[in-house]
């Protein structure tokens, strides 16, 4: 399949160089654009990557900076206030995702996809390490004729700092919106305060304090599933790992409760892991959502629409890559 680039905006970054190095090992043919405000640092990760080219982006201006050139996905690791980049790509007729938005900012990119919906695919794509949680969650889901709640917990290892744009992600969404979305008895309301404290159990069953977050999580898994309580918390702490010895990681915790498809009760308990922490991780969600996009999978490009990452990605795929990168899935006892 002979295609144009796939432009990463951000690319020089530490989520950006490790989707190159996801999309490279995956298909070494595929031209990249490795986009940034510092050229140096873009052309050292295109060097890094191979078959790709370092460029400067100028948000300000319609074609990004990019003149003629022609781009088959755009991905974008840093927050873009204006929508230049979804607005080149829908200019171009081509898909996009994004991962940097809260659940309280997505107001500006659905009205950009409602004036032009026929436009190109835009994948909302701030799910927790893009995918992770989601497609695990609805895989496990099968087993049950009805979900009541869903319980879903990650742990951040403290020296898992990420890069400047995670971080200025963070810092933001945490000024802007200090309270969490989360759905309680089939209706959405937001945790503040006292509220949003919570506590879990790590993977080697440590306690761990943790607060409130909405990820686009609560609102997919809760329409997807329709269970009635959908909620997200974050603890930031020593990894499981940490404490058996080992390098530090980053873990998700998935319990879900309801009842099995013989009408009993069920509960069950799975966690994900990857020994490298969130950034790899985050990194291989966007390169399989941009296969996907451009049907580098061998499967017809999704139609142009609104999309979560884990409407385009399939379990058996996404567990298949998540093992090769290092990843691990587990069945935990229920506590």
């Amino acid at each position: 399949m002979s295609l144009a680039p796939v432009l990463l905006v951000g690319g020089s970054g530490i989520v950006g160089r490790h989707t190159a190095h996801h999309l490279r090992a995956a298909h070494p043919d595929i031209p990249l654009l490795i986009g940034g405000r510092d050229l140096t640092k873009a052309q050292a990760v295109a060097a890094e990557v191979g078959n790709a080219e370092g460029v400067t982006l100028n948000l300000a201006a319609a074609d990004l900076g990019l003149g003629e050139q022609q781009v088959s996905a755009v991905a974008v690791f840093v927050k873009d206030d204006t929508l230049a980049t979804l607005r080149f790509a829908q200019s171009h007729g081509v898909p996009q995702i994004s991962i940097s938005s809260g659940a309280a900012e997505i107001a500006p990119e659905v009205s950009a996809y409602m004036h032009r919906p026929n436009a190109s695919a835009v994948v909302l794509g701030a799910e927790w390490l893009v995918g992770a949680v989601t497609v695990s969650t609805l895989e496990f889901a099968k087993a049950f004729s009805r979900l009541d709640d869903i319980t879903l917990s990650a742990l951040l290892d403290e020296q898992d700092t990420g890069g400047p744009a995670a971080e200025i992600d963070m810092h933001r969404l945490g000024e802007i919106l200090p309270a969490a979305l989360t759905r309680k008895d089939g209706a959405f309301f937001w945790r503040l305060g006292e509220q949003a404290r919570a506590q879990f159990h790590a993977i080697d069953g440590t306690n761990i304090e943790a607060v409130a977050l909405s990820p686009f999580d609560i609102m997919g898994l809760a329409m997807a599933t329709g269970a009635p309580n959908v909620q997200f918390n974050l603890g930031v702490g020593v990894t499981s790992t940490r404490r058996w010895g080992e390098q530090m990681s980053t873990e998700i915790i998935i319990e879900l409760a309801g009842e099995d498809h013989a009408g009993q009760p069920l509960r069950t308990r799975h966690a994900i892991l990857h020994p490298q922490g969130q950034m790899p991780l985050t990194a291989l969600g966007v390169a399989l959502v941009i296969e996907r996009l451009v049907g580098l999978d061998n499967q017809p490009a999704p139609a142009p629409g609104l999309y979560y990452p884990c409407q385009l990605l399939a379990s058996a795929t996404y567990f298949a890559r998540l093992a090769k990168a290092g990843g691990r899935i587990m069945t935990l006892d229920v506590i």
